[in-house]
């Protein structure tokens, strides 16, 4: 079940980086695809090598991709924590059903 959590997660964190990837390709920020996934990839997990920029008309929109990628990350690991907490609740409760 955990791992259908983390692989359900890392689905989504996929999904939201290939997006803004596909976003400034269509932008024309960046020549190939690729480039634009590595850049998004950075920023997603607030990396930000600095190695490929934005320029100045959508600097703001890679900011923005930092900030949701910092929160959602975030959140993504306060919900495995919650999933892992209540899989151990329900764990005891049926270990303790079986005790009796």
């Amino acid at each position: 079940m955990i791992l259908l959590a983390v692989f359900g997660l890392f689905a989504l964190h996929t999904a939201q980086i290939w997006s803004y990837a596909l976003v400034f390709r269509l932008l024309d920020e960046f020549p190939t695809f690729e480039a634009a996934l590595y850049f998004s990839t950075v920023s997603f997990s607030t990396l930000g090598y600095g190695d490929l920029t934005l320029g100045p008309a959508w600097r703001l929109l890679g900011a923005i991709e930092g900030i949701n990628g910092l929160v959602l990350i975030a959140w993504s690991t306060a919900f495995l924590l919650t999933v892992t907490q209540r899989l151990r609740v329900l764990e005891h409760d049926w270990l303790e059903r079986e005790d009796d």
